[in-house]
């Protein structure tokens, strides 16, 4: 049976915490479908999402009408701030800690699952600029300041923007094996030398 990755979209989710993974999870699992899993989007109604710096994405799916996920991609974007009082986002969250074996987050949308409870205890980083934020969202977290992305187990966080494809790499070595990420990282010509 197909394993599935759901990422979630949301008014104001950052584009690269969004499309970052999705390049990474898209290509290996269109490239790779003996590996056995697929992707795709969903928020809250489906249909057009606005992105926090203005692009347009389409949602395959709605809460409603979304398949099962064995994996969330939780990303982040300043569209994660009214999410941290809106309970019925909130206790949406908490329920997906009972149907989803696997839990990602991209930059601050570990904020959204620290309000939801769902950190407590755990070691878990965001983007370094809300480090502070997470920290007083749930004091019992183990904020690690300096990873890239922290794996906890079923639940798996990462720092700003960028490292959201170092975590959606992580996550391919996790379900597919370390020569298989190595290989999309390659395909997908993932070799970061920043100019500055």
């Amino acid at each position: 049976m197909t394993q599935t990755i759901g990422l979630l979209l949301f008014p104001g989710v950052e584009e690269l915490d969004a499309v970052g993974p999705w390049e990474v999870l898209a290509f290996w699992t269109r490239s790779y479908p003996d590996d056995g899993y697929t992707v795709f989007t969903f928020s809250p109604y489906g249909g057009p999402v606005k992105c926090a710096k203005g692009l347009t994405i389409e949602a395959e799916y709605s809460f409603e009408t979304a398949p099962r996920r064995d994996v969330l991609i939780f990303p982040g974007g300043m569209g994660t701030r009214p999410m941290l009082t809106d309970e019925a986002m909130l206790a949406w969250t908490r329920a997906q800690r009972e149907t989803t074996p696997l839990i990602t987050s991209v930059c601050t949308g570990s904020l959204v699952l620290a309000a939801a409870g769902l950190l407590s205890g755990r070691s878990a980083t965001t983007h370094w600029k809300s480090l502070d934020r997470l920290a007083e969202l749930d004091p019992t977290i183990d904020v690690r300041t300096e990873e890239r992305f922290v794996d906890d187990g079923d639940i798996i966080t990462s720092a700003g923007v960028s490292a959201g494809i170092d975590m959606a790499l992580h996550l391919v070595r996790r379900l597919a094996g370390a020569d298989r990420a190595k290989e999309v990282r390659r395909l997908i010509q993932y070799d970061p030398m920043p100019p500055v």
